[in-house]
């Protein structure tokens, strides 16, 4: 059974197709990165995994059970801030189990020790004006994955960070991610960098340029684990797939450049 599973997707708002049949598989405990043009529809793939979307076409299974609302199954980590500024570090990761019923007492104990598990010891009492960009993002992912979730949807949730936390951050998700406790978790990452979605994952899928886009290609990543994504970034592995995914992604990417200049 997957994990998740596209089934011919198609989405339209009025005349216009963003997905025409999309079809893609990912099997529990997977990390799969999608790239693709600009305004191509990859967060339009994460919102009909997330059930935030319904396909004009098509469907979207989870874990085999039809997507068609909210998605319970899934975490979405979304790329700009999810913070509560009113609430400090500790209830902001506190609040999924606070609105699920869990007594607050409970939850700021469950939130205490998410707060060790990513880095930020100490600083359950900053709120989000108080805290870095890392900080922030650190409490996000806490955020989602306290509440335990077989499923992961993540867009371009390191975009905002300069390099050197961007990298930091990747390497955190990668630790949480292979050495969590119970099953490994399956992973949906949308990203622009193509970089970024090599060194994480174990499988990259390409998107064709819009309109109707879909799948059109997709790379085993057999690079060894653990990775540090900093390091197997310089290894002939890496940039031999980075060259190969590069190459159908430069095609599609030169489609859409060269139909905004049209335009």
């Amino acid at each position: 059974m997957a994990a998740l599973e596209f089934i011919d997707s198609v989405v339209r708002f009025g005349d216009a197709t963003i997905l025409g049949g999309a079809s893609l598989r990912i099997e529990p405990g997977e990390f799969v990165s999608v790239v693709g043009p600009t305004g191509c529809g990859k967060s339009t793939l994460l919102n009909l995994a997330a059930g935030l979307l319904a396909p004009s076409g098509g469907g979207v299974k989870s874990l085999g059970a039809e997507v068609t609302n909210i998605n319970r199954q899934a975490g979405y980590l979304f790329q700009g801030e999810s913070l509560m500024p009113w609430r400090n570090a500790r209830d902001n990761i506190a609040a999924g189990l606070q609105f699920a019923g869990t007594p607050m007492p409970e939850a700021r104990r469950r939130a205490d020790a998410w707060l060790d598990r990513v880095g930020l010891h100490g600083a359950g009492d900053k709120y989000p004006h108080q805290m870095s960009g890392g900080m922030r993002k650190r409490a996000q992912l806490a955020q989602m994955l306290i509440l335990d979730p077989p499923i992961l949807l993540m867009d371009e949730p390191f975009s905002a960070l300069d390099v050197q936390t961007r990298l930091m951050m990747e390497n955190e998700l990668l630790a949480l991610w292979q050495g969590g406790e119970g099953a490994r978790k399956t992973v949906l990452f949308i990203t622009h960098d193509l970089e970024e979605a090599i060194s994480l994952s174990d499988r990259v899928v390409v998107l064709s340029a819009g309109p109707s886009t879909k799948p059109i290609a997709e790379f085993a990543i057999d690079l060894p684990r653990p990775r540090d994504v900093a390091e197997i970034r310089h290894t002939h592995g890496f940039q031999d797939l980075h060259a190969k995914i590069w190459a159908v992604l430069r095609d599609e990417v030169l489609k859409t450049y060269r139909r905004s200049v049209a335009a």
